[in-house]
């Protein structure tokens, strides 16, 4: 608040506002209902810009106020909004699912990416929201399937891409952490060092990537060009939490499930269900994978899990974070729960100014890390309270990279995607 064309950004024109405003007017119940009853446009946005009694959301509960359905609009559009879904990675049982703020004033689902259609009673699907850093684990995947290990050193140097738009696509990273020096794997996707993202890309092609993605569960749309290793693409929460079950399951995707059974009023069975699983990976590889992310909590974006969060269990997960703040993500893993969480505003143009308050590590982290505490305080929840599974065979990849590393932590900025000539 306070500032030029709060809550938008300060960058945009009048005109790229009033066609955002637009927007949620006409996909307003209000505007539909007036447009089915037969009246024109200039009767309907007299109805809009004329105010009136009414009730908006707050924080504290519904507040009484008058204004227009239109300055409503705008009113908002300041609020931030969240998708989070739990899931046991090994049953598929959804645990816990959380569509939004409230469902009486914002009537989309962001953990399926859904808008709640009234006259057709069920969600519409509508794309998902950029998913930042939290898509790298896919590419480092690609790289433990091909042999590689988390304690290999590579150079920390830009990497150019030979597809961009109209010139080679060269991203940036976001810190100078050991810029120019040799860091491993593990270190990489712990900083979320964007040179290594794009390096493991160029050695295996968007291609690659994009088909296992696919069979972890991922349908959303994805194009295979270069950028999608930072995080470009649009994927909704479920479909992200289920792909990461793969890592958390010893390489074998398992799809959320939510109805176990259907009975009669007398309890008989009318219907089963029973998750689709697949293996994508062999379980070593899953285990690397969880290896490198638990590198994540440890030593990189997701450190404040255990600094300010004091949550001291076994976890690994990855923060994620996009193009001028506009999704913060989390999705993080103990032995027997994944959970994702998504954080936003309802338009992308609405957005925190730095990257120190709109990370994923701040926007999104915080409400794992408090729901998973929870989880672990309640004595009545079977929650595993030991370390992930090794492989049932013994592997010889080395996973200790001190000797490679710096023994240092740093919490550091979550890479954001460099729009610049993306491919």
């Amino acid at each position: 608040k306070g500032k030029k064309n709060a809550p938008f950004s300060y960058d945009l024109k009048e005109d790229e506002i009033e066609k955002i405003i637009q927007q949620a007017i006409k996909r307003s119940d209000g505007y539909k209902r007036m447009k089915d009853d037969g009246m024109t446009e200039d009767e309907i946005q007299n109805v809009f810009n004329t105010p009136v009694p009414m009730k908006v959301f707050s924080w504290r509960g519904d507040r009484d106020t008058v204004m227009s359905p239109r300055d409503s609009i705008i009113y908002h559009k300041f609020f931030l909004h969240n998708g989070m879904m739990a899931m046991n990675p090994h049953t598929g049982q959804v645990k816990a699912w959380v569509g939004g703020i409230d469902f009486r004033y914002f009537k989309y689902d962001h953990v399926r990416a859904g808008r709640y259609d009234k006259k057709k009673d069920l969600v519409l699907p509508a794309g998902g929201r950029q998913v930042g850093s939290t898509f790298k684990p896919f590419v480092y995947a690609m790289a433990m399937q091909e042999g590689r290990s988390p304690c290999e050193q590579v150079p920390n140097v830009r990497v150019c891409i030979e597809k961009g738009i109209d010139k080679p696509w060269c991203p940036d990273n976001s810190s100078d952490y050991k810029e120019g020096g040799m860091v491993t794997l593990r270190e990489a996707l712990a900083n979320s060092i964007n040179y290594i993202s794009a390096l493991l890309m160029k050695q295996y092609g968007p291609h690659a990537i994009v088909n296992l993605v696919q069979k972890m569960g991922v349908t959303s749309s994805i194009e295979p060009v270069p950028s999608i290793c930072l995080g470009t693409s649009d994927i909704s929460v479920i479909e992200m939490v289920g792909a990461f079950s793969t890592f958390f399951n010893k390489g074998i995707y398992t799809k959320p499930i939510f109805l176990l059974r259907i009975e009669d009023k007398n309890g008989s069975v009318l219907q089963e269900f029973v998750t689709e699983q697949r293996e994508v990976m062999n379980e070593q590889s899953a285990f690397l994978m969880v290896e490198l992310m638990k590198g994540v909590v440890l030593q990189g974006t997701a450190g404040r899990l255990r600094s300010r969060y004091k949550f001291t269990y076994p976890v690994a997960g990855k923060t994620g974070t996009t193009q001028n703040n506009s999704d913060g993500w989390f999705i993080g893993a103990t032995p027997n729960v994944v959970c994702g969480v998504w954080t936003g505003a309802e338009d992308r143009s609405v957005h925190f100014y730095s990257t120190a308050d709109g990370q994923g590590a701040n926007m999104a982290l915080p409400i794992w890390a408090i729901f998973m505490k929870k989880v672990y305080d309640d004595t009545d929840i079977d929650i595993n309270r030991g370390d992930f599974d090794k492989p049932s065979t013994p592997i010889s990849t080395e996973l200790d990279c001190k000797e490679y590393q710096l023994n240092e932590w740093r919490e550091g900025e979550d890479s954001r995607i460099n729009f610049d000539n993306i491919p």
